[in-house]
């Protein structure tokens, strides 16, 4: 079948390579020329036969808003608009109301790969009717992984990105309990090879996986992580996570430490252990360090 795309970055480039692989035809749009199939959004939905299927690719928000009202006034009804970036569910919601004044239907899709997916195959988590979803299934099935697994049609629009959500919630605190992990491992003067240790989990343990596997990878490159800063940024989607869960009253303790230990990484200096210092002083008479 033939697809349009729009947007060429890391994800969106390697996904043209893959559904090209499977033989489809995609068409693609970026802003970067040196990317692009097409000079524009109009020669892009103009390439495609009727009924067209377009997959947005570009970040949430802004972007995402100005290329759906773009697409809005180009595409025509029976088309579909598959929004595969990382929005926030309700911002789904939104977008499918506004197509559907036009006939226009919406599916949103969580995609899980990174730079690995054009090699192993991207997890897709998609939202939107059965009918627009059947028009886009071709492309879900050239995008996901081989097997049964890897794919699913998690419910109405916003169903896949909140599921993509949990998911990134969930990856939040896995990686959070390896880092803690590695940490006292390296703390302690009787453990000689914290690489190794964390290599021989590889096989024959409950905590085996793929991120475990990237950790091992990592420490290859690095052994002690000396070479890198202790800073990782938050996408969005944990926060989004953690609110989802305010609202719905739902425990999540595990996700929401991983979300602040995220925001206690970009503290050189922190205040709340100035105040926690303080007070073991007054308290107890502990020591404390002046700057």
């Amino acid at each position: 079948m033939q697809l349009g795309l729009i947007g060429l970055g890391k994800m969106g480039g390697n996904m043209r390579e893959r559904i090209r692989r499977a033989g489809h035809t995609v068409v693609g749009y970026d802003r970067d020329p040196a990317l692009s199939d097409v000079g524009s959004l109009k020669e892009l939905v103009g390439s495609l036969a009727a009924p067209r299927v377009v997959w947005v690719m570009v970040p949430a928000g802004g972007p995402t808003q100005s290329t759906v009202d773009e697409l809005a006034e180009l595409l025509e009804p029976g088309d579909v608009v598959v929004d595969g970036g990382n929005s926030r569910w309700t911002d789904d919601e939104k977008h499918a109301a506004e197509l559907a004044t036009k006939g226009i239907g919406f599916v949103d899709c969580g995609v899980s790969g990174g730079v690995w997916g054009l090699q192993n195959g991207y997890a897709l988590m998609y939202g939107g009717s059965d009918a627009d979803i059947a028009k886009v299934q071709p492309i879900f099935e050239a995008l996901k992984p081989e097997g049964d697994f890897g794919s699913v049609h998690a419910g109405k629009v916003g169903a896949g990105h909140f599921a993509k959500m949990v998911h990134n919630g969930i990856e939040y605190a896995m990686m959070q309990a390896y880092a803690e992990g590695w940490e006292l491992l390296e703390a302690v003067d009787s453990v000689e090879n914290v690489r190794e240790i964390f290599r021989s989990w590889k096989e024959g343990t409950v905590i085996r996986s793929w991120l475990l596997d990237l950790a091992v990878d990592a420490l290859d490159k690095d052994q002690h992580l000396g070479k890198l800063k202790g800073y990782a940024a938050d996408s969005g989607e944990g926060r989004w996570t953690v609110e989802a869960a305010i609202d719905h009253a739902v425990p999540l303790p595990a996700i929401t430490a991983s979300l602040f230990a995220r925001f206690s990484s970009r503290q050189d200096d922190s205040p709340q252990m100035k105040m926690i210092a303080a007070l073991r002083n007054e308290f107890g008479g502990h020591a404390v360090e002046s700057k």
